[in-house]
């Protein structure tokens, strides 16, 4: 027997296993009221959130959108963006979780590249986006353009597990973003594969500290719900209000980019009494692996489990895990974080192999459930990365004896700098639009703080004067503010090979000396 997976799996078996247990708390300070039920303080019951769901969907059909119709939103994590993975998705249409972070300029691209008919909005972004428009247009928290009347149930949607479930826009080596598209059966091998290798159970609860943007918050809207977890919303990332959540609420686990592990260690300095969450709390880190020291310092001074897990978001993400085995029990601190700096093992039904060839020696290649469909609207690309039947991610790395991979240089130009991926193409492109520059090469460079951050070396045109501040803020005005450089060093002249093109390793090289990797 074959029956297709669906990202309805996920709510339907939360309403009816744990229907009056609180799936969500919503987050308190925000523009829009929370989302909640009779409960109060920002509480929805799975019962309430399956609920809303369907109301979501029936509104869809009553502005006429079809199966396969996109759903753009851009919002910071909230229950109404949570509601949407199942309201949107669950009958068949598909979902655009947008950066919130981006430009308008970048919104209103996405939103037209993806077709999508339907545009939500945080309240925050109305002004800024007010500009971006689609076929209808609602701002989240009017809830009464968002949501069906309470009673009307959406037309009935018979699961395609092949087909787009989202598209989630992913900087890569090109100026304009790519749209991937994820399958319903993505999401579902992701979701529950994540599941099983991070043992969770209905007894965990779960801490939004992730954006659910991004990559689908690394499918765990869908497995946290699957699993009746009490899902705990975060709008804004704050080492203090972490801290207070995981008291509060009795969180188990988190997944974080390694900045978010720097804000928490930096609030416990000042927390007052003990650090909420030892022996408890599990935080699952990926965009870089931190230094050591810092998975110390999360295993020592908080308490807590550290996790190291390697994906994209052309693969749902997960593709490799890494928890400390019992085999590493009675290893020195040190010698057992410095194991958990590598990627990890391939998590169960994923295949790893390392290229041998010419022209992508050394590059990781994976095949897998969840990878991507392809991308949206780009035949070119999708056969750049999958024509082998291979997924190329871009990145290079070596598979130890034990079957660990660990990741050893980026093959493609794009910087990982607090979780976000940044292609280095389009910043070069917009610093070099600055009328005083004649050169520029763009790179990531190692950061305490947020894995890696981005630096500009600038040539200027002969004459020309500019200073690092003037280029810095020119970046911000014509992009979105985390892809702007930190730092800008001005040369004489940059380093290339003898057909005039950038030798962008050499430029690395200084600044990731006596390091084993050229990735942080």
């Amino acid at each position: 027997m074959i029956v297709p997976f669906s990202v309805s799996d996920f709510i339907d078996r939360a309403v009816q296993v744990y229907g009056e247990r609180v799936g969500v708390v919503d987050e308190p300070d925000q523009p829009a009221p929370p989302l909640e039920g009779p409960l109060g303080g920002g509480r929805l019951t799975y019962a309430e959130l399956g609920a809303l769901a369907g109301r979501q969907a029936a509104r869809l059909d009553e502005l006429g959108l079809e199966v396969g119709d996109r759903v753009a939103i851009v919002s910071h994590n909230s229950a109404r963006l949570l509601t949407s993975f199942f309201g949107v998705s669950g009958w068949g249409r598909v979902l655009v979780p947008v950066n919130f972070r981006l430009r308008p300029d970048e919104v209103r691209y996405i939103v037209e590249h993806s077709g999508a008919r339907v545009l939500l909005v945080d309240p925050e972004l109305e002004e800024s986006l007010k500009d971006v428009d689609a076929e209808f247009k609602f701002v989240l928290g009017n809830d009464d353009e968002l949501y069906a009347p309470e009673g009307l149930r959406p037309q009935a949607w018979a699961p395609d597990e092949n087909a787009t479930a989202c598209i989630n826009y992913t900087s890569g080596t090109t100026a304009r973003p790519k749209g991937v598209q994820i399958t319903h059966r993505n999401i579902w091998v992701n979701a529950v594969t994540f599941a099983m290798h991070a043992a969770v159970t209905d007894r965990d609860v779960y801490l939004h500290t992730l954006p659910m943007f991004h990559a689908n918050g690394w499918g765990w809207p869908f497995l946290a719900t699957g699993l009746g977890l009490k899902q705990i919303v975060l709008r804004k990332v704050d080492g203090t209000e972490i801290l207070r959540r995981v008291r509060d609420h009795g969180v188990t686990v988190m997944c974080a980019a390694p900045a978010v592990a720097a804000a928490v260690l930096e609030a416990a300095q000042t927390w007052e009494g003990e650090i909420p969450g030892r022996d408890r709390v599990r935080i699952i880190m990926a965009g870089a692996p931190p230094p050591t020291k810092t998975i110390v310092r999360v295993q020592e001074e908080l308490g807590w489990e550290f996790i190291q897990i390697y994906g994209l978001t052309e693969t749902s993400p997960l593709l490799t895990f890494n928890r400390t085995r019992a085999e590493w029990d009675d290893l020195p601190a040190e010698q057992r974080a410095s194991l958990l700096t590598r990627a990890g093992a391939p998590a169960l039904g994923v295949r790893l192999a390392i290229s041998d060839d010419d022209d992508n020696e050394g590059e990781v290649l994976a095949q897998s459930n969840v990878v991507l469909e392809g991308y949206w609207e780009q035949p070119e690309e999708t056969e750049r990365a999958l024509g082998d039947g291979w997924f190329h991610t871009g990145d290079g790395g070596t598979i130890g004896d034990d079957g660990y991979l660990t990741i050893s240089d980026r093959k493609k130009d794009v910087i990982i700098t607090g979780g976000e991926n940044v292609s280095s193409i389009e910043v070069e492109d917009v610093i070099f639009s600055h009328p005083a520059v004649a050169e520029v090469a763009v790179i990531g460079v190692p950061s305490e703080k947020w894995g890696e951050t981005i630096m500009a070396m600038v040539v200027l045109a002969e004459g020309q004067q500019a200073t690092e501040a003037e280029i810095i803020a020119w970046c911000k005005e014509r992009a979105a503010g985390y892809k702007a450089p930190t730092v800008v060093e001005f040369r004489a002249e940059l380093a290339r090979t003898a057909t005039g093109k950038l030798q962008k390793f050499k430029l690395r090289a200084p600044y990731w000396e006596g390091r084993g990797r050229q990735v942080n």
